[in-house]
């Protein structure tokens, strides 16, 4: 979740300090994990495979909390004693990750005047992350495959062989295995770096975490930015476990961070608005201008009233069934229509189709 970037990690390991040691960026599990049964699921396996020093894998759409579920594995392993030394496999061109991952020595290429231990040698007795390890380059992906096999490497420019002791982690927003059926990743590598693969589901899929999540960042960026913000209103909460999340945790994360600074107005994206009526939030039936905060709720409502529709067109109108999929209570799910406007069938495809559906089925019916 809130994981400190790569300038904060350098700043610490020109002071000499271990990023492990010096800031804790875990939540606590309640909200690292949550409540839903995905990552009830998840948990599961993470408590089994965290005491050992297999590879993992961890794999599942960008922003799903793939590093922050590293930092929890290497928190709660035997190698916590060292380092967590993270490697943006996509983020450093080729030839330099070679010398990032295994170091060198003086006189190695043009401008190597000084000798650089590499991040696996940081990663003694530590956790070694690669995360984006399908964009590593084949003839990089060889020189891994040879460390993994039996644990010794060379810096570039040294002939001597080191040993070394850390346990391997590793993360894709690619599919790996489509990547090695393509010849992009090869098939050796594969299989000794996916020895067990840890799935993190999208946030789509785990909504009723939103909240605690929600509260978590907003307190984090409240000591972050120095500023003490709004609590989250049960409509806020409610608007945002009802929005799409393409970007997972990561973009709840910049959601949050702009409620903080600027307020419950700052949630609101210009598409959750209908056309029809992005004009009646601004001007109220006298043509004064609504509140910022009328134009959240209203927005808020927008969504909600959306979300009980296609729920009650996709279990042919079993209010019962909705209700158990929306995972609220059979009472609060017939006050929600109500509230709404869609008490019934009828009512709700008349507003869908606007008035000239009324005005057919009065004719039907002979009104």
């Amino acid at each position: 979740m809130c994981i400190p970037g790569p300038d904060v990690m350098e700043l610490q390991a020109k002071k000499g300090q271990s990023p492990a040691n010096t800031w804790n960026p875990l939540p606590s599990d309640d909200v690292l994990f949550g409540n839903s049964a995905a990552m009830v699921e998840v948990r599961k396996k993470a408590l089994r495979i965290c005491r050992t020093n297999v590879p993992v894998y961890l794999a599942g759409e960008g922003g799903t909390g793939k590093e922050a579920m590293a930092r929890w594995i290497h928190h709660n392993s035997h190698y916590a004693r060292g380092e967590f030394v993270k490697v943006n496999c996509a983020a450093i061109p080729g030839a330099l990750l070679e010398s990032e991952l295994f170091g060198f020595e003086p006189g190695a290429f043009t401008g190597a005047n000084f000798r650089k231990p590499g991040r696996v040698e940081h990663a003694e007795q530590g956790t070694l992350f690669l995360d984006g390890i399908a964009d590593l380059d084949l003839s990089l992906q060889s020189k891994l495959l040879h460390f993994l096999q039996d644990g010794t490497f060379s810096r570039i420019g040294d002939h001597a062989e080191r040993k070394i002791d850390l346990r391997l982690l590793c993360a894709s927003d690619k599919d790996l295995e489509e990547e090695t059926l393509a010849g992009r990743f090869r098939q050796d590598l594969f299989y000794r770096v996916h020895v067990f693969r840890l799935t993190l589901p999208p946030l789509r899929q785990r909504r009723e975490d939103i909240p605690s999540m929600a509260e978590f960042f907003c307190r984090h960026f409240q000591t972050q930015f120095g500023v003490k913000a709004e609590p989250f209103s049960p409509d806020a909460l409610s608007y945002l476990q009802n929005l799409p999340w393409p970007g997972n945790i990561r973009e709840l994360s910049n959601v949050v961070a702009r409620y903080v600074l600027m307020g419950p107005e700052s949630m609101l994206y210009p598409d959750d608005v209908p056309g029809k009526n992005k004009r009646k939030l601004i001007i109220d039936q006298n043509g004064t201008h609504v509140t910022l905060k009328r134009m959240a709720k209203d927005a808020i409502k927008e969504v909600e009233r959306n979300v009980i529709l296609e729920a009650l067109r996709a279990n042919q109108w079993n209010r019962r069934k909705t209700a158990q999929e929306l995972r609220i209570s059979y009472r609060t799910l017939i006050y929600k229509i109500q509230d709404a406007g869609l008490g019934s069938r009828r009512t709700a495809v008349a507003g869908a189709h606007g008035q000239v559906g009324v005005s057919i089925e009065n004719k039907r019916n002979g009104a």
